[in-house]
């Protein structure tokens, strides 16, 4: 099978299960409700920037690449 392929379907399969657990999580984790998180409200407006779930999500998945990268 073409590498390149093979890659996506992981991928794919990775973002469902990831997808799943955040649905299945989200009553249990907070993420998206982080203190750091910028939220601005008016009157009809309504602005939301999850900077600390960003962070959090970007150190947890370069250590997830980290360690696939290290034990492939």
């Amino acid at each position: 099978m073409n590498p390149v392929a093979k890659m996506l379907i992981i991928g794919g399969i990775v973002l469902v299960i990831i997808g799943l657990i955040w649905q299945v999580g989200g009553r249990f984790l907070n993420l998206g409700r982080l203190p750091g998180d910028i939220v601005v409200e008016k009157e009809n407006f309504r602005f939301y920037f999850p900077v600390m779930t960003s962070i959090i999500l970007s150190i947890v998945l370069s250590l997830l690449f980290y360690l696939f990268r290290f034990f492939r």
